[in-house]
């Protein structure tokens, strides 16, 4: 399926998607060498805040648990209350359990993020397309165990169809616009947690702006 990659109705918003998170485990972390491990982990933890503050439906899932460790605390405390579904198939898209949560969703666009690019990103994500699902993968909170087979596995999802965006499009595509200022409260947060360069530069937008009302 060619879905629209152009127009307001390319964009995500908080009522038309729904965000897979895959793997984020302590072995898949070992191998990722194409980006730094914590802040790969900052950004998909980020990714889930952004997630739950929107309310966009999220599914967590490990693979081997037993072997590859539980997924991790940061992400899995984001939503207490889940149970992260844990399979035995590399590709998510073979386990019906987690076909069935996409479809119950109601939602067209799917979101997936994962550890490694190249295997258990790339899968799902060729395989949902030809389901006719709308498909964007969050490149920056992903990794794959080389820079080239992440940067393969990026240009083979996006061949087939997939749409590549990063932890702050996403966060910035379900805000869409400042005057919601009880969202944009959330998305502050978020960004002074996990947002770096721009957490610092918002800080310090904000220390003026307080200066300036108790002046």
């Amino acid at each position: 399926m060619t879905f629209k990659k152009i127009g307001l109705d390319a964009m995500l918003t908080p009522d038309n998607c729904a965000l897979i998170l895959i793997d984020h485990q302590p072995f898949q972390a070992n191998g990722v060498k194409n980006i730094d491990v914590g802040i790969m982990i900052n950004n998909v933890v980020a990714l889930a805040k952004a997630a739950k503050a929107f309310n966009v439906p999220t599914l967590l899932t490990s693979v081997l648990k037993d072997r590859g460790g539980d997924i991790f605390k940061q992400l899995t405390d984001v939503f207490p209350e889940q149970v992260p579904i844990d399979r035995t198939f590399i590709n998510t898209w073979e386990d019906e359990r987690c076909v069935e949560w996409a479809r119950k969703t109601g939602r067209k666009k799917l979101v997936f993020a994962a550890l490694w690019t190249e295997v258990c990103l790339a899968f799902p994500v060729i395989h949902a397309l030809d389901d006719d699902y709308e498909v964007y993968f969050v490149t920056d909170a992903s990794g794959g165990t080389t820079v080239e087979a992440h940067e393969m596995g990026i240009q083979r999802m996006i061949q087939a169809g997939a749409v590549p965006l990063t932890t702050i499009v996403f966060l910035s595509e379900l805000q869409r616009d400042w005057a919601r200022e009880g969202d944009a409260a959330k998305t502050a947060e978020i960004i002074l947690q996990h947002g770096g360069a721009s957490a610092t530069a918002l800080a310090w937008e904000l220390q003026l702006l307080n200066a300036g009302k108790s002046a």
